[in-house]
């Protein structure tokens, strides 16, 4: 294996974050995949209004955004307000390690989403490359039961995009890009479901009071 030389070179780091930026750009520029980013968020909103839930899976840097996205949705994103239902199928060491060891890495989110899942409840899939096997799996399993599909991905979607309602695909192939304009997204996807949620929510008690 041949060890790349270290090169500390500034030009490095700028030309990673300009490279970064111009990918951010041409996300913030793309007015079809803002559309289906507002469309999602409005039909997670609308299946948490009906007391459905999130659930959210990834591989590697993808888990760690489902884990984060969960977060923010059972925390808070901006501002004190209460929790929403959300769950990362990526925490459970027990579940992960024997659906595994039992029945293989590509069963593992399908299996969660068999155990827990219920018909329009809403699914969100991260893979960068849309070919992540136990993603396309919990994909195919959630559009078999009625539940919402969302799929995160690059820029030719690999496999996601005919399992998803919603398929957000980064204009880029390089997986650091992908991940980077992907966090961006889901901070503004969640912003987009809280809003819509607690409109609606102060919208039923204001009507409620007559």
């Amino acid at each position: 294996m041949k060890i790349p030389s270290p090169d500390p070179s500034p030009a490095v780091v700028r030309e990673r974050l300009v490279e970064g930026l111009r990918v951010i750009e041409a996300v913030a520029n793309d007015g079809g995949l803002h559309a289906t980013l507002i469309a999602a968020a409005e039909a997670t909103a609308e299946a948490l209004l009906a007391g459905h839930k999130l659930m959210v899976a990834g591989n590697g840097g993808s888990a760690a955004d489902a884990q984060h996205l969960a977060a923010e949705f059972v925390n808070r994103l901006t501002g004190d307000r209460p929790a929403l239902r959300a769950v990362a199928l990526t925490t459970d060491t027990s579940i992960l390690t024997s659906v595994c060891n039992d029945s293989g890495f590509e069963h593992v989110f399908a299996r969660q989403i068999e155990g827990l899942g219920v018909p329009e409840d809403v699914f969100l899939g991260i893979s960068t490359s849309g070919t992540s096997p136990n993603v396309l799996r919990a994909l195919e399993l959630s559009r078999a039961m009625g539940i919402v599909t969302i799929g995160l991905t690059g820029k030719t979607g690999g496999k996601m995009p005919p399992l998803c309602d919603y398929c957000l695909r980064m204009p880029s192939e390089v997986t650091m890009y992908v991940q980077q304009a992907h966090l961006a997204l889901e901070h503004i996807f969640c912003l987009l479901v809280e809003r819509r949620y607690f409109a609606a929510k102060a919208s039923a008690a204001a009507a409620a009071r007559g």
